[in-house]
Parts: C-alpha cells; sequence; structure tokens
C-alpha cells in the first residue's frame, strides 16, 4: 500500500486544487472546472505527491511540496499573485496591522548566524543598546548557531511584559553581551523621518503603508503645520506600497470631498469600486512635491497618481515600479493565505500604470535594475490629461514631472557604489563608532567615540576603505571608488548617524547631500504653480449654476 499525505496535507492538497479550479475559471481562456473535473485532479496530483514521497532518493516535506505547487500554479496568473506559507501569511499580518509584542528587531540567518537586521527605535532592544550587525548567540542559554528565522522568533516573541535573555555577539567585544529584554508592544514605523527642513518646508517620508498610517501621517503633519510648514516635500522613495485603504485616506488629506482617487475593475464579484474623497482635506492649499524612484509601487503610485492627475503636487525623481494589480487576501488553512490578484486600479485620468510582463516574470522583476529613459516614445492611446489639461501617460508606472535619477537614497552610483550599498557594507562600518555619552553597552575594545556633528573626513573615508579589504565582501575598485566617493561619504555618515542618532537625524543630514531630494526642493516655485491653478480651477467650479 502506497503511503497517503497526513490531513493537514489534504486539507492543503485541496485548496491547491480549488485554485488551480479558479485560476482556470475565473483568470484563464477555460470554464469553469467542473466537479468531476476538480476530483480527477485532486487524485493525479494526490498520486504525484505518494510516488514522491515513496520514491524519491532523498528526504521530502509534504507540505514542502504542496507549497511549492500552489506557488507554480500562481505564477502561471500574474507576478504578484502569491501563496502565503503560515509564517509569511503572519508577517504580513503584522505587517499590515503594525504591532506585535516582542523586543522591536528584525532578524535573517547570516552564515548561520541569527544576525540583527534592523532595530525600531523606541523599542525594547533599541533601549537596551542592541545594534544593527549584533549576532544572537544565545537565547534562554541556548546556542543558536545554525537555527532559522522562525526559530528564533519563536523564542523572541511573547507576552507584553515577559522577559527574555539573551546573549550578543558584537565585533570588539571578546566576551558574550548578556542582557535581558522585556517584551512589549512593538509599532512598526511606517514613517522614517518627519521635520521640518527650514523655516517654511515640511518633510515626511513614507516608508512603507500600515493600518496605522494615516493616522500617524496626520500627528506628523499636525506637528509640521505648528512649526510654520508652508509647503511639503512627501518622500515615498522605495515604498512598496501595502493596504489601499491608507492610499485613500492619505490621498484625501490633499484633496477636497468628492474627488474621485482611483478605481478599480474586474471580473469578479465586487471588484469594481470607485473610491473618491469623502472628507475636507486636512492640507488643502499647501505646494506639494512627491519624491518618488523605480522602487516606489502600488499604494504609493495610487498617491502619486492622484495628486498628479489632479494637478494637486508635483511629481519629481524616476519613473515608478509599475504595479497596478489588486490583491484581496484570503486566510486559507493551516494559518496559511493566499494573495490573489482580483482587480487592477486606474488613477482619476483613466490610467493603467500596470507594467505588462514577460512569461517568466524576469524583465518585470529586474525593471529597477535598468536604466530609465526620461525621453521615452509614448503610444497616443496611452495619452492622457490631468484636471488642468496637462499631458500624462498610461502604460506602466507613474512619470514625474520633472525626472531627476537617483535609484541609491537619491545618488546614482556606479555598479561599485550600488554594490556597496546592497551589502550593508556602510551600516556594518558604523557598528565599530558607539555615540558620546552611550552608556547602554559597557566593555569592549578599541571603540570609537563619535559625537553627533561629527564629519567624515578623508581619514575616516580611508579606514572604510581598509574596512572593505579586510572584510574582502567587495573587490576593490580604485577609479570607481573615486569617482563614487561623494556618495561614498554620504552613505558611511548616514550608516552611522542612523545607528547612533535616529533616522531623523540621519535623514535630515542626508538630504543636504541626497541629489534627487536637492533637486526635488528647487522645484516649488513649480508646485506653487500647480496649487494655484488647482484652486483655480476648483473655484472656478464651485460657481458653475
Amino acid at each position: 500500500m502506497r503511503p497517503m499525505p497526513n490531513r493537514r496535507v489534504m486539507t492543503t492538497l485541496a485548496l491547491a486544487v480549488l485554485v488551480s479550479a479558479l485560476a482556470g475559471g475565473f483568470f484563464g481562456p477555460r470554464a469553469q472546472a467542473t466537479e468531476d473535473e476538480v476530483t480527477a485532479h485532486m487524485q493525479v496530483f494526490s498520486a504525484a505527491l505518494a510516488a514522491i514521497e515513496k520514491q524519491y532518493s532523498g528526504k521530502t516535506e509534504s507540505d514542502r511540496l504542496v507549497y511549492s505547487a500552489i506557488n507554480g500554479m500562481l505564477l502561471t496568473l500574474d507576478p504578484h499573485s502569491t501563496f502565503l506559507d503560515p509564517r509569511s501569511y503572519a508577517q504580513m499580518r503584522e505587517r499590515q496591522e503594525g504591532r506585535y509584542y516582542g523586543l522591536g528587531l528584525s532578524i535573517a540567518p547570516i552564515e548561520g548566524d541569527i544576525t540583527v537586521n534592523t532595530i525600531f527605535e523606541g523599542s525594547p532592544a533599541y533601549k537596551r543598546g542592541i545594534r544593527r550587525g549584533d549576532v544572537i548567540a544565545r537565547i534562554e542559554g541556548e546556542v543558536t548557531k545554525g537555527w532559522t528565522s522562525e526559530q528564533a522568533v519563536a523564542k523572541l516573541k511573547g507576552p507584553k511584559g515577559t522577559t527574555v535573555n539573551i546573549s550578543l555577539r558584537r565585533r570588539g567585544f571578546e566576551e558574550l553581551i548578556e542582557m535581558t529584554v522585556e517584551r512589549d508592544e512593538i509599532q512598526i514605523q511606517t514613517i522614517r523621518g518627519a521635520f521640518m527642513i527650514d523655516d517654511k518646508t515640511g518633510y515626511v517620508r513614507l516608508n512603507d503603508f500600515s493600518e496605522t498610517t494615516n493616522r500617524d501621517l496626520g500627528r506628523a503633519l499636525t506637528d509640521l503645520q505648528g512649526k510654520g510648514m508652508k509647503q511639503l516635500l512627501i518622500d515615498l522613495r522605495d515604498n512598496p506600497g501595502g493596504p489601499l485603504d491608507q492610499a485613500i485616506r492619505i490621498s484625501n488629506r490633499f484633496l477636497p470631498r468628492g474627488e474621485m482617487i482611483v478605481y478599480t475593475r474586474g471580473r469578479v464579484r465586487n471588484s469594481e469600486q470607485d473610491y473618491r474623497a469623502l472628507d475636507d482635506p486636512t492640507v488643502p492649499q499647501l505646494p506639494v512635491i512627491v519624491l518618488v524612484n523605480r522602487n516606489s509601487a502600488s499604494a504609493s503610485e495610487i498617491i502619486a497618481g492622484a495628486l498628479q492627475d489632479h494637478d494637486r503636487g508635483l511629481i519629481v525623481g524616476e519613473r515608478t515600479f509599475g504595479k497596478a494589480l489588486v490583491q484581496s487576501v484570503y486566510r486559507i488553512t493551516e494559518g496559511a493565505g493566499l494573495a490573489l490578484t482580483t482587480a487592477r486600479y486606474y488613477t482619476p485620468s483613466g490610467r493603467l500604470i500596470q507594467r505588462p510582463w514577460d512569461g517568466t516574470f524576469d524583465e518585470y522583476l529586474t525593471y529597477t535594475l535598468r536604466e530609465q529613459d526620461p525621453n521615452r516614445e509614448h503610444s497616443a492611446k496611452d495619452l492622457r490629461y490631468t484636471d488642468g489639461g496637462r499631458q500624462v501617460y498610461a502604460g506602466g508606472g507613474i512619470e514625474p514631472d520633472r525626472h531627476k535619477t537617483g535609484p541609491v537614497e537619491g545618488f546614482d552610483p556606479s555598479r561599485f557604489g550600488r554594490t556597496l550599498w546592497a551589502r550593508a557594507t556602510f551600516q556594518d562600518f558604523a557598528q565599530r563608532f558607539t555615540a558620546e555619552g552611550d552608556t547602554r553597552i559597557q566593555g569592549g575594545k578599541n571603540r570609537r567615540f563619535i559625537s553627533r556633528n561629527f564629519q567624515v573626513d578623508d581619514a575616516m573615508v580611508a579606514e572604510f576603505k581598509k574596512f572593505l579589504a579586510d572584510e574582502e565582501r567587495v573587490k576593490m575598485d580604485e577609479e570607481a571608488f573615486t569617482k563614487d566617493t561623494e556618495f561614498i561619504r554620504a552613505m558611511i555618515r548616514f550608516g552611522i548617524d542612523e545607528a547612533l542618532f535616529g533616522i531623523d537625524v540621519a535623514r535630515r543630514r542626508l538630504l543636504d547631500e541626497d541629489p534627487q531630494a536637492q533637486f526635488a526642493l528647487s522645484q516649488f516655485p513649480e508646485a506653487e504653480r500647480l496649487t494655484r491653478l488647482s484652486n483655480t480651477r476648483r473655484t472656478t467650479a464651485s460657481r458653475q449654476p
């Protein structure tokens, strides 16, 4: 008798075949599969799974096989329909809700070590002095070498007010750093910088979207208005998107009641929706510039498209990613989930900004690695017009009103510089420094204390170059290093500022050097013209009988 998959796998298997039937019925050229066809599909799939479990030469995991099969199915549909295994689904829900209970850090296994990737400011981990790059060598006395992220997360998370004992390994410390950390509610920060650039210009960086982003943005805008803000720079660079309702509510802060923000069209029930501003704007007349790049996607593009189509904001930077597929997330069996494309969204002028994709998605997914042509030709069928009569185009992302290349923190470095950034060399270099007066963690050899107003001088650049040679992670290119010196100096300072003095300080200082942001700030006269145009049009419309 051949072995049969367990009950959990069979439940997931049934789901896999059901999704297959739906894919054929709703999204493919075939009619919806009949009940007999579904049964036949299940028998074929079950037989194949059983044969693999019995005959395959290596060890197999039924769950992984079924999960991979579902993903394979979804890959025949579009680049964004995905299966979420229990861990991915839980992470997605945490991201959407914007909170969880734990230490306030993200981790990843690097060369077998549980390594800290990110620290949330104000979290228990931040307060105890844990740094990016620290290795969590032990949790409750257990050596974590070789652990998966899931194993470590299960030990680190827990009810609010409980504690966990951890041992950190950090460069420059001969002994492990022992500490007890009390768990707390963690607010996932989607606003990563909100401050006044000068006496009239406010700045807000939306790094991500969660269910709390609109509320958090409202608080930030109120604070900036209280400080005298007369114009606003919204930074949506590298923002991958998030919940649709947050993009709508944020757009409504700038657009008057009744204005179209976005509309969706699809083939399934309730997929055709028009979303309009429901409230009066909280920032009705300030000139606004929206800063975007090739990694701004989805909800970011909804905001940029709505403000551009209504002439409410000037879009500056690079052409955005071009993701206009709406995913509905379904919670299914065993804590897993399914993000299935159910509609496409359109900007108020009728633009579909979804980029086309190739059969394997290779061209689509490598879009951000290629250079952009700001003067690319457009098809006449893609032409649309803003409320004020300006030309805009559909067919692939939101094109900025003013183009300025800057894919890496506003800079356009060489391949060498981009590799330094991608491999986190600047953040790792920052580990050797400690802020003056920081007494959270004592000890260590060769600790370098540094003040908040430090400058990256030639000696520090030379030290960074030696650090690269010692690490041997990036092959040195002297010519490229010289060419990228301005970028390298800025990233050294940004990495140290973020680690030691916080994201507001880091962003504020980086803006002074950021070529893309500086170009955007020079465009406020045009943003003011757009604001007058928008206000005049609305005033005229309100007087119509």
